[in-house]
């Protein structure tokens, strides 16, 4: 596997609708994924003392953190709107790979910040609701 350019690490926003297009959430300088889930355990009498987990048993998730420069883009707007309305969206990850992820997310955290004389900076964070498939 080659190493990728953390820039080609992009967050997409859906436009909505039955066959959204996706819009790139300008201004970012970092995004970060991670996939978590839950194990459950089977373990029994008969497991001789090690652990057994049930497969594809559990609740997974993932969560999406990113931060960037403000600079009011329509994308950037969207997600604001989205975090203040708690509504979920369709978000896309793509990577310099071409690979795609596609689900729903909600705003979990959306902070601004700014220094006199200096740029606004955001920060803000995702969490699916539902599937995250990859395309």
């Amino acid at each position: 596997m080659a190493a990728e350019r953390g820039s080609a690490f992009l967050l997409k926003i859906g436009s909505g609708g039955a066959s959204p297009g996706f819009t790139t959430v300008a201004g970012l300088k970092t995004t970060q994924m991670s996939i978590s889930g839950d194990a459950v355990a089977i373990t029994n009498k008969g497991s001789g003392g090690w652990r057994e987990l049930l497969s594809g048993a559990g609740v997974r998730s993932v969560s999406v953190a990113a931060s960037g420069i403000f600079t009011g883009s329509s994308a950037e707007l969207q997600v604001r709107s989205l975090a203040l309305e708690g509504t979920i969206q369709d978000y896309e990850l793509s990577f310099e790979s071409g690979e795609r992820m596609r689900g729903k997310f909600l705003v979990t955290r959306l902070e601004y910040a700014g220094d006199f004389n200096g740029e606004r900076n955001y920060t803000l964070a995702l969490e699916s609701s539902g599937p995250v498939v990859p395309l």
